[in-house]
């Protein structure tokens, strides 16, 4: 049986994260969406690492091979642990690409085991990313076309500046 990890921060997922899964679990046994608890990161996150888990639980519930886990430290070594062998990352840009070629042959070095798979988001969500979403909801903007249904309305009970902005029908900001 073959599986996959899908590793990020997912802070919050988006339908750029939820098609790259999506594709991924047509092509893998099973799937396993890593989420990183990145304690440089600590405290600057909008949700939490659990909290993160279950809206991606939410998001990815029709897709019954998906599952969802959290690590820290390195990849490489959560990889080891697991005993899986691919890494499957989206991309989005060629600025995506420099920076995950480096990340999947760093991952190669330190686990020799481990394979890293590309997979193109599809050209719909190539302009959204999680620090983007977090910006807009941030300002009150409408998030709900660009995230999954479990996102938004995490956006909107953290963000009251946002549930009011579609409340009263106001266009998004940003």
């Amino acid at each position: 049986m073959q599986e996959a990890v899908c590793p990020g921060s997912f802070d919050p997922i988006t339908n750029g994260h939820l098609d790259v899964i999506t594709r991924a679990s047509r092509i893998f046994d099973s799937v396993c969406v890593a989420v990183m608890e990145n304690r440089s990161k600590r405290g600057s996150e909008v949700f939490t690492v659990d909290e993160r888990i279950a809206i991606i639980r939410e998001a990815t519930g029709h897709l019954p091979n998906v599952t969802t886990d959290r690590f820290h430290g390195l990849l490489a070594d959560y990889m080891a642990a697991r005993g899986s062998k691919v890494i499957v990352r989206g991309l989005r840009a060629l600025s995506d690409f420099e920076y995950e070629l480096q990340m999947a042959h760093l991952n190669r070095q330190l686990n020799p085991s481990v394979e890293t798979v590309f997979i193109m988001a599809a050209a719909r969500w190539q302009f959204v990313s999680s620090s983007m979403v977090r910006e807009i909801a941030s300002y009150g903007g409408d998030v709900s076309k660009i995230v999954p249904p479990a996102s938004a309305a995490a956006l909107q009970s953290r963000f009251p500046a946002m549930a009011q902005g579609r409340q009263k029908g106001a266009p998004g900001r940003g």
